[in-house]
């Protein structure tokens, strides 16, 4: 409990400097537009400013002020590595300090996904996002569950991808269902790549990040990247194999299922999917929200969960997710 002496002392305003190596340094810290900066007081209404180019000086109340040492001075480290900085890291790690929650940013950025485009290197943003990568390495399946923009497709491409490139899988195959076709494309103009070339666009936003197109393109033609709708799994056995099943919220118990019995000797399986968005008929036949109950104690097999403090998109997705929960909490308290 704070004494009313403790309490005096985190209302008293003050000013605190900060060293700045050069302007390079100050220019990535305040962000575009200084929007970093602005982030830092919407939170901690404390105020901060450049003295001299060699000087950083916070002021504001001593509680809020010691809150925003603490991030630049996080945020100076993560720079001084040679670390880009975006208004998301920023927010994640203001909003663990508000909630006095201390973040050891080395961890997040000890891990680096090796992909195919040698400027690009791919690290966890969240401490969820670095327990996914964690489980991944410990596993064979993992499910990875959270809402929109918490990087779960990103991030399992990501990984599929430096496993081919280390020769540790032949292939990645990637699939997804197709709920609003009832998997069953054959009226669609076309293909078959085609025919689900739209279901498969987030998948390849990222691929096209991690890999030049080229590259991409050879590799498809080859038969060492697959795209596949779920309905195509059907009796098949997926050997030496990286697959990733996204919007697996979309999947029947019975479509589940038969993905998974598609394990093959020399493969990993990355599952994702939201909970939150699934285009069913009925919600409750998801094959992602039942499975978690069944598959639970099964060695090699980990669930992965991801929330909106993990969100790595604009803040408006996250505070969008986080209006839904609050409106899903009060329909179920009404029920």
């Amino acid at each position: 409990m704070k004494t009313g002496e403790n309490i005096i002392k985190e209302n008293n305003p003050i000013r605190k400097k900060i060293f700045i190596s050069n302007k390079d340094e100050l220019r990535e810290l305040f962000g575009k537009y200084d929007e970093n900066i602005k982030l830092v007081h919407q939170y901690f209404g404390t105020k901060i400013s450049a003295q001299n180019d060699n000087n950083l000086i916070i002021s504001g109340l001593e509680a809020e002020v010691d809150k925003s040492e603490k991030l630049v001075s996080i945020l100076l480290e993560i720079i001084r590595k040679g670390h880009q900085i975006t208004l998301p890291q920023v927010k994640y790690h203001v909003e663990m300090l508000q909630n006095d929650q201390s973040v050891d940013w080395k961890l997040l950025y000890k891990d680096e996904i090796d992909v195919f485009k040698r400027d690009k290197k791919i690290r966890p943003k969240t401490i969820g996002q670095r327990k996914f990568i964690e489980a991944v390495q410990k596993n064979e399946i993992v499910f990875a569950i959270g809402p929109a923009g918490t990087g779960k497709t990103y991030l399992a491409v990501a990984i599929a991808l430096s496993a081919l490139k280390k020769k540790e899988v032949n292939r990645i195959i990637l699939v997804r269902p197709a709920v609003e076709a009832g998997e069953s494309l054959g009226f669609l103009p076309g293909d078959l790549l085609e025919k689900i070339d739209p279901y498969f666009r987030p998948l390849y936003d990222a691929i096209y990040e991690m890999m030049p197109s080229e590259k991409f393109q050879k590799y498809m033609d080859r038969g060492i990247i697959e795209i596949a709708p779920l309905a195509y799994m059907r009796g098949r056995t997926l050997n030496d194999s990286f697959i990733i099943l996204d919007d697996a919220q979309n999947t029947t118990l019975g479509q589940m299922r038969m993905f998974l019995t598609r394990f093959g000797f020399g493969s990993r399986i990355i599952i994702n999917g939201d909970i939150t968005q699934v285009d069913l008929p009925r919600k409750d036949n998801s094959g992602l929200i039942k499975i978690a109950k069944i598959l639970k104690d099964i060695n090699g097999i980990e669930f992965a969960y991801l929330n909106d403090r993990d969100v790595v998109r604009h803040r408006l997705v996250q505070e969008i997710i986080r209006a839904y929960e609050r409106e899903d909490l009060k329909n179920h308290n009404a029920e």
